[in-house]
């Protein structure tokens, strides 16, 4: 089994209790088809770079999962046929990227988010 992490986002009209039942949905998807969900994130609503479908916002999610790279596909299909999904990216994770965002690394003000966000800027 390979580790993932995916990042996706939600439309904005959604209510609370719509999101809540869509990150419900993918994990129930993860977990019937073998992968183990080692970590989960919702980042809530966010203002999005660039307009998406007309939106410019969106409600940002994160999953970090091990599983069999056979479920990807279907679980990329999933985001795609689902009209409240407004953009996802799955990535596979390898050992450097596991590691070099382990939350030890997290200062005592930061989120994960702004983990990631240093960690890019840094590299530059």
């Amino acid at each position: 089994m390979k580790s993932y992490e995916t990042v996706f986002i939600l439309n904005p009209a959604l209510s609370e209790d719509q999101v809540g039942k869509s990150i419900l949905k993918y994990e129930k998807f993860l977990k019937s088809n073998g992968a183990k969900l080692v970590h989960k994130e919702n980042w809530g609503l966010k203002k999005l770079a660039y307009t998406i479908e007309n939106k410019n916002s969106g409600f940002y999610n994160l999953f970090q999962f091990d599983a069999p790279s056979e479920i990807i596909s279907p679980f990329e299909l999933e985001f795609s046929r689902d009209e409240t999904v407004m953009r996802y990216l799955t990535v596979t994770l390898d050992k450097h990227a596991i590691a070099s965002v382990s939350y030890t690394h997290l200062r005592a003000h930061e989120t994960r988010e702004d983990l990631v966000f240093r960690l890019l800027l840094e590299k530059k």
